[in-house]
């Protein structure tokens, strides 16, 4: 229970207890953490693969003639050069350019737009939309019907191509197709949350458990192993990717959290541009970095940020011990003014000394 109100479930819910998945409440819902551990199924997706159920994430589909300009205005980056069969990272922000979620919008046709959610986010940014639309737009939230999972690893390609009848090596990064996977209709996209190759596979929801099962039969000779939210908080973490809710919230902006790249300045009126345009002017009080211990410890969420005096300079958003890399590293937001590269987390009322380091921690080596 969250706050006295029932937690949710995926259709995997019970599949996930017999596979003697540990469950945990997350946005919602109760989610597996963990199967054989986060350490196994971290290091599964970074030499291998692995597959998550993300089948909590939102599903707000946006279709009509007005589409491709309410789109242009309700999101930050770039879209009218969008062509349908591509994705985008893209953020939406209030009027004051606070971070209302971070998403990924799929251009479906010209008219016909998918953006997948958070699941912390999903009613919110549903009513958010659906406010916000004019009569030629209509806004549709399909996330009950619509299951999600995530193939991920060096071995995704080999997986998929057991199960569908087109070449998925031919999908470009932030490409998708809609295809079949064993008759069932999907969506697959190459795009992911570990910092790894990998595709995200929308199907039917009550197809979920046959796709599930064939993912992870076709999956067997390359080790595939089933991953809890454990190992794709570590695995995203080593990639540099935030987490929306502890990174970025309603009170941050896409700037101090290095997210300015997604902000398209240029493209004309969007919602939090006149805001973020003073942020310009004004200049940046804080900013996110990366940064791994130097110390014993582990950072975590909330622990306080100092300088050498100790003076405080803010707080870690995210911290983890990096299976692949057997380091403990985080993310802080600290004062922007900070031009030191040393810093001291406070770990249990003892500070331990970490050092500023470029993100991502981890990038994955591509083909030649």
């Amino acid at each position: 229970m969250e706050s006295g109100v029932a937690l949710r479930r995926t259709v995997l819910y019970e599949i996930h207890r017999q596979m003697g998945a540990r469950m945990t409440s997350f946005a919602g819902f109760e989610m597996p953490v963990q199967y054989r551990g986060v350490i196994e199924e971290h290091m599964a997706v970074r030499t291998a693969v692995g597959v998550f159920d993300v089948s909590h994430m939102g599903e707000i589909y946006l279709r009509g003639p007005g589409t491709p300009a309410f789109v242009d205005r309700m999101f930050t980056n770039r879209t009218q050069a969008m062509e349908p069969g591509r994705a985008q990272y893209n953020l939406m922000l209030n009027s004051d350019g606070g971070i209302l979620d971070d998403l990924i919008l799929y251009r479906l046709a010209r008219d016909e737009w998918l953006a997948v959610v958070n699941a912390a986010t999903t009613e919110r940014d549903y009513a958010w939309l659906r406010d916000h639309a004019p009569a030629s737009v209509e806004v549709i939230d399909r996330s009950a019907e619509t299951a999600l999972l995530a193939v991920q690893g060096p071995r995704a390609v080999d997986v998929l191509r057991v199960l569908v009848p087109i070449d998925v090596g031919a999908i470009r990064y932030y490409r998708f197709v809609e295809t079949r996977l064993d008759s069932v209709p999907v969506l697959c996209s190459r795009t992911g949350y570990t910092g790894e190759d990998g595709f995200e596979v929308f199907c039917p929801v009550e197809a979920a458990p046959r796709v599930w099962e064939r993912i992870l039969e076709a999956g067997r000779p390359w080790g595939i192993q089933p991953c809890g939210l454990g190992a794709r908080d570590t695995l995203r973490l080593e990639a540099g990717m935030l987490l929306y809710g502890q990174d970025m919230d309603e009170q941050t902006h896409p700037f101090e959290v290095g997210l300015g790249w997604v902000v398209q300045m240029d493209k004309g009126d969007f919602i939090g541009r006149p805001a973020l345009e003073r942020v310009l002017q004004e200049g940046l009080r804080r900013r996110l970095v990366g940064f791994e211990m130097v110390d014993a410890g582990i950072p975590r969420t909330g622990y306080r940020v100092l300088d050498a005096g100790p003076r405080p300079l803010g707080r870690v958003t995210s911290g983890t011990f990096a299976p692949y890399l057997r380091k403990a590293i985080g993310l802080a937001l600290i004062q922007a003014s900070y031009a030191e590269d040393r810093l001291w987390v406070d770990i249990r009322q003892s500070l331990r000394e970490a050092r500023i380091v470029p993100l991502p921690f981890y990038r994955r080596s591509r083909p030649s």
